[in-house]
């Protein structure tokens, strides 16, 4: 079980772009903001620039510590963020999933593209394997993951996903929602192996 106790630093997946409504910008500020003024620590990819740059420069102008984890060559691309509390410079993509997967108590995806995706469909199989215990939250800005909320219940239809695995994706449009949910999170994870579909 997570709750606040346990619930030191949370992990934002997001774009390295803005996006194309203003609302994506506010929302990734917002949650920047929330974060430092609930002493909770950002976890995230090192970028300055999109909505990576817009959470991390929010949580540190309200005194937050905000930790990057970035691969060397996006570093040398002069993509990192050079003014956070600490930046973690890793050898690959891969090494900087589970560096940033073990830095973090919980999850948070903001909108973004392949790369966000990437990351929260990793920490959420992982939970789904019981590879951890840690909340998965996805912030439904404007609609953006309507579609893909509606494709996850379809995997529940079809019985590709248990409909208690559906369950370990907290999914809320506000920030402020999200984060009080995870404070009293439970995992309730059913074992993926092995049943046939009528025990789903």
């Amino acid at each position: 079980m997570n709750n606040s106790n346990t619930i030191k630093n949370i992990c934002v997946y997001c774009g390295s772009s803005y996006g194309r409504q203003a609302i994506y910008t506010e929302t990734a500020q917002a949650l920047g903001e929330l974060l430092a003024e609930r002493g909770l620590g950002l976890i995230y990819g090192g970028a300055k620039v999109g909505l990576m740059g817009v959470v991390a420069d929010a949580a540190l102008s309200k005194g937050g510590q905000v930790t990057g984890v970035i691969p060397d060559s996006l570093v040398n691309h002069e993509v990192a963020h050079e003014g956070l509390t600490e930046l973690i410079i890793t050898d690959s993509m891969h090494t900087r999933k589970m560096r940033m997967a073990e830095l973090a108590d919980a999850f948070i995806a903001l909108p973004g593209g392949w790369g966000t995706l990437d990351e929260l469909f990793e920490v959420l199989t992982w939970a789904q394997l019981g590879f951890h215990n840690k909340p998965c939250g996805l912030l439904n800005v404007a609609g953006y993951y309507a579609g893909l909320q509606q494709f996850f219940k379809h995997t529940v239809d079809e019985a590709f996903v248990r409909s208690s695995n559906y369950e370990l994706l907290l999914i809320e449009n506000e920030p402020a929602v999200l984060l009080d949910r995870f404070l009293n999170y439970q995992s309730h994870s059913s074992p993926k192996w092995i049943k046939p579909p009528t025990e789903l």
